[in-house]
């Protein structure tokens, strides 16, 4: 804090930060003719975002940390093999809406991961990861499988859609897919609409894409 001019004093005061859930900070000086006030409005460097996090037998829905980078930073980060989440509850596949267990914290494995559902695109992260730095992409709408979900929703890839290139180029194993729809291949009891999804793509058995989809004979 800077020292104190003559007529003047400083406070240095502590206010919720709502939007981040922390605090920010505000110096004002005071005078007996004026008031200064500076917001300290430096970013913070890690936060929380809401995830619904799908394993092969579990549902956990919670919270997990991200930094500036956003979800997507968080999952294709190499340097990490897990994934911590917060005031996490659980639910076993076959009854994706019954409380098994609710834990302050839970730890999952990225490698068994096959979806996670974010209910904002923002939450994905900026706009320069999640289009791969490419300005210009196609949107594909595609239905994809794992051996235990189905996703329907769009890609946005840089140019033609080349499914080995998806599947093997780059280091981002969580591939976002945009306006989806999640359901369990033998329980249609779970559903999940109207989200963007990050689908590991490592557990991918299938994609296809819709318009290529053959209509049905009369």
């Amino acid at each position: 804090m800077p020292a104190n001019l003559p007529g003047i004093r400083a406070e240095l005061r502590l206010y919720p930060d709502l939007k981040r859930g922390g605090l920010a900070r505000h110096l004002i000086l005071k005078s007996s003719w004026i008031v200064f006030m500076f917001l300290d409005s430096s970013p913070r460097d890690h936060y929380f975002l809401p995830a619904d996090i799908l394993t092969s037998g579990f549902r956990v829905v919670g919270q997990i940390m991200v930094t500036t980078q956003g979800a997507m930073g968080m999952l294709n980060n190499p340097t990490h093999s897990a994934v911590e989440v917060s005031d996490a509850r659980m639910a076993r596949l076959h009854m994706p809406t019954k409380l098994v267990d609710h834990f302050e914290h839970v730890h999952i494995m990225k490698k068994q991961i096959h979806a996670v559902c974010l209910t904002r695109r923002e939450d994905l992260g900026p706009q320069a990861l999640v289009r791969g730095g490419f300005a210009n992409l196609v949107e594909y709408s595609m239905r994809i499988t794992t051996r235990v979900f189905e996703v329907e929703g769009m890609l946005e890839l840089p140019g033609r859609f080349d499914f080995t290139r998806l599947m093997t180029d780059g280091t981002r194993d969580f591939i976002p897919v945009f306006n989806a729809k999640l359901t369990a291949i033998l329980i249609p009891s779970l559903r999940v609409e109207n989200v963007d999804i990050l689908v590991n793509r490592r557990l991918v058995d299938l994609m296809a894409l819709l318009n290529q989809r053959v209509k049905p004979e009369k």
